[in-house]
């Protein structure tokens, strides 16, 4: 095998190397993300499209000249005449130009396997990144709306409380007004008994007075009775 021929053959076994550690389950499609979007990658990824073009097209060109190769050594007819030391010079160059043909077939399939496969594990670990930012943009959003059902909670607990608040003040200020008018109905009451008080007193007083002007009366009309009777007497 030539050097070229050898350093396809070793791309290939390459490739094959790469394909395996794609499709095992080695790594997660975030960190191969991660890998892929490393400073080196990411200066490689910069001119990814002339690197790939430029390997396929030199891959292309060695599997047209296997093609010409395979071609050239297939339509060749033995003759009778020909020594076997030729015949199997020309079978061998054959078999390596068959062998030619399916390294760099394999190795152009393989270099198109391995851009899908890295462009699915790219997607891949993207939409796990959008997903997650959707979980944590939603459970910001859940969070938000607890608070916000709290706060709300809270400034209905608080409007029930001044409600009732509200409600045992004016209920006091009911029963306060409701004290003060029996108060006030009290004191008139009182003042009605002591005005009576004082208005029987003076109706005692008065007829005290005159019971005991009566009574003098009496006794001054007793007196003299009595001394006409002892005039009479003598």
């Amino acid at each position: 095998m030539s050097l070229v021929w050898t350093l396809i053959a070793t791309f290939l076994y390459a490739e094959i190397v790469v394909v395996l550690l794609l499709v095992l389950p080695v790594a997660s499609p975030y960190k191969w993300n991660r890998l892929f979007k490393s400073k080196f990658l990411a200066m490689l990824a910069q001119q990814a499209h002339l690197y790939f073009f430029l390997i396929m097209g030199v891959l292309i060109l060695f599997l047209l000249d296997a093609i010409r190769e395979m071609r050239k050594y297939s339509t060749h007819e033995p003759g009778g005449h020909e020594h076997l030391n030729v015949e199997m010079q020309h079978s061998m160059r054959l078999f390596r130009a068959q062998r030619n043909f399916y390294i760099s077939g394999f190795a152009i399939f393989l270099v198109l396997v391995i851009r899908r496969l890295v462009t699915l594990i790219s997607a891949q670990a993207n939409l796990l990144a959008q997903s997650e930012a959707s979980m944590k943009q939603a459970q910001s959003a859940t969070a938000a709306a607890r608070t916000l059902m709290a706060e709300k909670s809270t400034e209905k607990a608080k409007e029930a409380t001044e409600d009732t608040t509200l409600n045992e003040l004016n209920e006091l200020r009911k029963k306060v007004q409701e004290l003060t008018a029996d108060l006030n109905r009290e004191k008139k009451d009182k003042e009605a008994l002591k005005s009576q008080a004082e208005s029987l007193n003076k109706e005692y007083d008065r007829l005290t007075d005159e019971y005991s002007k009566l009574q003098k009366k009496i006794t001054i009309s007793d007196h003299g009775s009595g001394g006409k009777g002892g005039e009479k007497d003598d």
